[in-house]
């Protein structure tokens, strides 16, 4: 028809009206599909999302049976606590007799004693380089008829009882130190050190490597003294340096050129005695004690000969054997603790009263 043809002006208006529409429709059909897929992955979601929340809530039941499970691991546990596992002093000597090394030789420490009011603050304060050492042995003898309780007391706190020895003798009353006497007019610790001597020939294995070292309990130790000390050879007395003692910052051993032998001694007081050291400064092979059992103390020897009246038997200056690099470390110092002063404790003793009433201190 006429109205077909191109060109015409009333066919070019109906074709641009037509494609128009077309377009229309088609746009229309694409936002229609793109709705569908946005609701579709929507509702995929929000299922996917109630799924995974009913997986995850748990029901009553299921708390119920966690927590009954969560008991009867706690009730295991507890029973098997109670085998095992230690509070206290318990705790204490079960960790020692862990750390216990074989292969160092035992010390057997001995520190004499006496009832005084700082007995118990120097005592703890020793207790704490056993709790640090494994292989020190403690023989503690008191000057006194019986034990005390506050000795045992403090070594059941410490978890020591295990590796301690408690002794007992009384100072003869001649050479008991009066209160008013200067503490170097009489001999000190003889009897005791010489029971404790005896305890450790009676009761200590002479094949065994083992080690004698007099400590007393106001003297102030390093740990690391205890590591060298351990180095003792069978069949020798070792030595080292004290610091604060015999009137000097230190007295010491003095070596020869190769640092290997004991020549001397450097000590300003008595100089002339054979060993003119403290007795914080040497410790004793075990096979020796048991080769010379004449080497002990005794009250008739002049004042500080004691560490010279036990050497003399063991060895000689030269047999000594330097320790602690080469006697140029100072371990352990001759500290004394001040006598305490208590006279308004002695005014409120007398009108019947005790500031310490019920407590150990």
């Amino acid at each position: 028809s006429q109205y077909d043809c191109p060109g015409n002006p009333i066919f070019e208006s109906v074709a641009h009206e037509n494609h128009f529409q077309l377009v229309l429709f088609t746009r229309n059909i694409f936002y229609k599909n793109l709705c569908c897929k946005n609701f579709s992955i929507k509702l995929k979601e929000k299922s996917y999302r109630r799924t995974k929340m009913s997986e995850m809530r748990i029901r009553p039941r299921q708390v119920l049976i966690l927590i009954i499970v969560f008991l009867l691991v706690l009730l295991m546990v507890h029973r098997n606590c109670k085998s095992t596992c230690f509070t206290g002093p318990e705790y204490l000597q079960a960790m020692y007799a862990m750390q216990q090394n074989e292969e160092l030789p035992k010390i057997y420490a001995i520190t004499p004693t006496y009832a005084r009011p700082q007995q118990k603050a120097e005592l703890t304060r020793l207790s704490q380089i056993f709790m640090l050492v494994p292989n020190l042995h403690w023989i503690i003898v008191e000057d006194s008829n019986n034990s005390t309780q506050l000795v045992r007391n403090l070594l059941e706190k410490s978890g020591l009882t295990q590796r301690s020895s408690m002794l007992h003798i009384k100072t003869p009353a001649a050479f008991k130190l009066q209160n008013k006497d200067p503490n170097w007019i009489k001999p000190r610790g003889v009897e005791q050190r010489n029971l404790a001597l005896n305890w450790v020939r009676t009761n200590v294995d002479p094949d065994k490597h083992s080690i004698v070292y007099f400590m007393d309990d106001d003297n102030a130790y390093s740990v690391e003294l205890f590591v060298e000390m351990s180095k003792t050879k069978p069949g020798r007395v070792s030595i080292w340096p004290v610091g604060l003692v015999g009137g000097l910052m230190v007295e010491k051993p003095i070596l020869n050129t190769d640092q290997t032998q004991v020549i001397g001694f450097n000590s300003a007081w008595r100089p002339e005695r054979p060993f003119p050291i403290d007795m914080a400064a040497f410790a004793i092979s075990i096979d020796l004690l048991f080769k010379f059992p004449q080497a002990i103390f005794s009250y008739e020897v002049q004042r500080g000969y004691q560490e010279t009246e036990i050497l003399r038997h063991l060895t000689t200056r030269q047999q000594l054997q330097p320790l602690a690099n080469q006697c140029r470390d100072v371990l352990v110092w001759h500290t004394r603790t001040e006598k305490t002063k208590l006279t308004a404790e002695e005014a409120l003793n007398k009108q019947g009263k005790r500031s310490d009433d019920g407590l150990e201190v």
